[in-house]
């Protein structure tokens, strides 16, 4: 088994993942509280400050590679209160830390807010120039620059995963042809980091931008789908019974968003 490191275990996304994978992986789980951690079982659980470089250096001690997931995730969070520390400081520490403890892999989750400046008539494309609309997007777009010179200077694999509109934090869509198109489902997105963590070892970098296979797409997952092979299972359209009168209106409206 290979020895994951997860930070933000306790969050949304990574709790499903940890769930998906736990006979898959030995992980040391990571968080700020991660006495929130339900049920990890004989896996590791360590409390975890990204913004000390001391601590992530021993987080990653032995790990093979590095799920970060661990940051502030509000698009409306304060630079200098939050952002700077959990995800600006918090992404380089863990790259740092990955390279100086000899992981061979971090796969960095990244936003769909990174994309949220264009128009909703372009699909977005993983190699476009970014256009986050928040200081939140903005960070982001560091971690992934982060990921690249650590990629093509330090030679640690560093594979970003742009995450759409996670269903974990929608219950209800209300046929909005905005957030339909850049759904994923929960088992889309575990599926595609553990294709991430799996990725043969000279994939050394790649944007793959989740969203799932909904018949209307916001960004753009060819990359994904050859590169890593994400083989996603579910369509928003259906998924919320949007209807094929809510999907063909938005396909006229918006011709362009989609595969």
């Amino acid at each position: 088994m290979k020895n994951i490191l997860l930070t933000g275990a306790t969050g949304r996304v990574g709790a499903s993942f940890f769930e998906y994978a736990r006979d898959k992986y030995h992980f040391r789980l990571a968080a700020r509280r991660i006495e929130r951690m339900e049920n990890p079982g004989e896996h590791e659980t360590i409390s975890l400050d990204t913004a000390d470089l001391d601590a992530c250096q021993a987080a990653c001690q032995g790990m093979d590679a590095v799920v970060h997931l661990a940051a502030d995730p509000s698009p409306a969070a304060d630079f200098y209160g939050s952002l700077l520390d959990n995800n600006i400081k918090g992404a380089y520490n863990i790259f740092r830390a990955a390279v100086d403890q000899g992981c061979q892999r971090v796969v960095y989750a990244s936003s769909i807010q990174i994309i949220e400046g264009y128009p909703l008539d372009v699909q977005a494309m993983p190699d476009m120039p970014v256009k986050p609309v928040n200081m939140y997007g903005v960070c982001k777009a560091f971690g992934e620059a982060t990921a690249h010179y650590f990629a093509a200077v330090e030679k640690l694999s560093s594979l970003v995963v742009r995450i759409g509109n996670y269903q974990g934090n929608s219950d209800s869509m209300d046929a909005d042809g905005r957030r339909l198109s850049a759904w994923i489902s929960e088992r889309d997105m575990n599926q595609l980091i553990a294709r991430c963590v799996e990725a043969p070892d000279d994939l050394k970098f790649g944007i793959f931008q989740a969203v799932s296979d909904n018949r209307f797409k916001r960004m753009d997952i060819t990359s994904a789908r050859e590169k890593v092979g994400y083989a996603p299972h579910d369509d928003s359209f259906v998924f919320f019974d949007a209807g094929i009168q809510n999907g063909e209106r938005w396909y006229k409206e918006y011709p362009r968003a989609r595969e």
